[in-house]
């Protein structure tokens, strides 16, 4: 906890004055919301674009302003979190099931800044099972596909029930073993009918928020 606390005031401090900010999901993005919330009652003015219902609901609470994505071309910075970052910055995230979303706005996002613990950052991607939002028309039949190819799929569920996200699609999270080519597997998962997104960001964020049980530092995608 402290050293998601470390990264998310870190990465709140690089938020500047008039700036439309992309806010992700997560535990440790909410440090990063809690200190914005902060800053804005200390006078910092900033619109913010949520990416799931979760952070619209703690990030009202705290008297930032959201606006709708339907009112924005840009953002000047995205703060997100990630479930696996390897040294390339290429990562896998949707742990949270808002993977669609965060997607979208870190396509809009001229800086995406990750916030992450220590024990996110890895060699190699895989060990963390790999998110896919998927149709709910087709889910058994991309599971017996996925089956086919050699992975261990496993429908994501709430209860008794599939978990939805958002936009009420299904998650399949899928056991890969270490991934060798992320972007090579993320083409393939992404030309399989019904599959509407994979949670492989490819090269995504600029920079990399470590936290630490000291403090936190910065990692850059150097591409």
């Amino acid at each position: 906890m402290e050293e998601k606390r470390h990264a998310g005031i870190l990465a709140a401090s690089f938020v500047k004055d008039g700036m439309t900010v992309g806010l992700g999901t997560g535990s440790t993005v909410y440090h990063v919301i809690v200190r914005l919330g902060e800053r804005v009652k200390e006078g910092l003015r900033i619109r913010c674009v949520s990416t799931s219902e979760a952070t619209t609901e703690l990030a009202e609470s705290l008297g930032l302003d959201l606006i709708p994505m339907s009112e924005v071309l840009n953002i000047d910075m995205t703060i997100d979190g990630a479930d696996e970052v390897d040294r390339s910055c290429n990562g896998i995230k949707g742990g949270g099931g808002a993977l669609l979303h965060e997607k979208l706005v870190a396509d809009i996002s001229r800086i995406v800044v990750w916030v992450v613990d220590s024990s996110k950052i890895v060699e190699r991607l895989g060990a963390f099972p790999l998110p896919i939002e998927i149709v709910p028309f087709f889910h058994m039949q991309l599971i017996s596909k996925l089956e086919g190819m050699g992975f261990s799929p496993r429908l994501r569920m709430s209860g008794s029930c599939p978990f939805t996200t958002d936009e009420n699609n299904y998650i399949i999270d899928l056991e890969t073993g270490f991934i060798e080519d992320p972007e090579g597997l993320h083409r393939k998962l992404k030309l399989m009918p019904g599959v509407i997104e994979t949670g492989l960001f490819i090269t995504t964020a600029d920079i990399v928020v470590v936290g630490s049980k000291d403090g936190a530092k910065v990692l850059r995608n150097t591409r």
